[in-house]
């Protein structure tokens, strides 16, 4: 099992690097923490959080902190993957809706994902933290959670299980290779929204080390 795990691995590096793939443009300079003068960082005071969206590629830990922020502040959680994902994988038509229901609710919790509903979720939320962490940190967990989501045939939401490791590695739409494409996207659309946004106070968190630090600092004494 561990011999498997870590031949996957040094596969997904070599074929996913941007910087050892020539498929790959090398990936631009990472910004500092503090991108404007909007961007907290993991020391900045907070004020409380009560509409909380949580964005990041796949495998930096979006849902594990949404989680975690829940209890600490007994904030409501929605995975927005459950709205969105019908049977088969196919997109729920109700998805969009759902999304506007929870949303008119004083406090909640979710993740800040597709395109669509990110407006809305920009709009009615009051704190954005984003999880700006490593490639290298994003794909090790995101192919350990495909092992184990396709050894134990997990069902993740409405029936659907994880297509696999294989698809994750090589398929075009795969987890990992989505993961890695959009890496960069994100660090457009967040500026962004917090430009359109002026409302909302965004947290940069760019380690695992930032993510506990700011949770036992600035979350629990908000």
């Amino acid at each position: 099992m561990t011999s498997e795990k870590n031949t996957l691995l040094s596969l997904a590096s070599l074929l996913f690097s941007p910087v050892t793939n020539p498929r790959h443009q090398p990936s631009a300079p990472r910004a500092p923490a503090r991108q404007n003068e909007r961007m907290l960082c993991s020391r900045d005071p907070l004020d409380r959080p009560t509409r909380v969206v949580i964005a990041g590629v796949s495998g930096v830990g979006k849902s594990t902190l949404a989680r975690r922020i829940s209890d600490a502040l007994s904030l409501p959680y929605t995975e927005i993957d459950g709205l969105y994902h019908g049977a088969g994988w196919v997109p729920r038509p109700e998805f969009l809706v759902d999304v506007e229901l929870f949303t008119r609710e004083p406090a909640w919790i979710t993740e800040w994902q597709y395109r669509d509903a990110r407006p809305l979720l920009s709009a009615r939320a009051d704190t954005l933290v984003w999880l700006d962490l490593p490639s290298p940190v994003a794909v090790t967990r995101v192919v350990r959670r495909t092992i184990s989501r396709s050894r134990t045939r997990l069902e993740l939401w409405n029936g659907n299980t994880e297509p696999g490791i294989w698809h994750a590695l090589v398929n075009r739409e795969g987890i990992i290779r989505w993961a890695l494409a959009h890496q960069r996207t994100y660090r457009r659309t967040v500026p962004i929204a917090a430009r359109e946004h002026p409302h909302l106070q965004v947290v940069g968190l760019r380690s695992q080390r930032g993510v506990e630090a700011w949770l036992a600092g600035p979350l629990a004494v908000s």
